[in-house]
This record gives C-alpha cells, sequence and structure tokens, in this order.
C-alpha cells in the first residue's frame, strides 16, 4: 500500500488560486483540522512571533467542498 505525499500549499499559493487576500485565508483555514502551524515566538517580545500557516491538499478540498454552493 502506497499512499501519495503532497506537498502542502502555502497561505500566498492558496490565495493566488481563490483570489483572496493571505489574511482572509489564514483566517479561513487557520482552526481546520489537518492544517500545519509552525510558531516560532521571540523570546525578547520586542516584536511579533512569526508563524507559518500550511495547508494541506485534502484540507483545501475539504473547505472547498463545504463552502461551494451545490
Amino acid at each position: 500500500m502506497s499512499a501519495e505525499v503532497s506537498t502542502p500549499y502555502s497561505v500566498a499559493e492558496v490565495s493566488a488560486m481563490l483570489g483572496l487576500s493571505a489574511r482572509t485565508v489564514t483566517k479561513l483555514f487557520e482552526r481546520e483540522r489537518g492544517v500545519i502551524v509552525y510558531e516560532f515566538p521571540n523570546p525578547w517580545r520586542k516584536r511579533k512571533s512569526y508563524r507559518t500557516v500550511r495547508i494541506p491538499r485534502h484540507v483545501y478540498e475539504r473547505v472547498m467542498r463545504r463552502l461551494s454552493v451545490q
């Protein structure tokens, strides 16, 4: 049994595919089950922490099915 592994989409890629802003895409996907969120806190707290969101293809497809009008 072999499972196909695909590279998760970045917020910029999904933003370009949907024609939405990166902020909207982040809000839409950040709490979805299966989304990968890397957070790098700033230990000195003078600046914001860095956060990277990656959206696996199956999560993207699930959300698009849920949001589509049928």
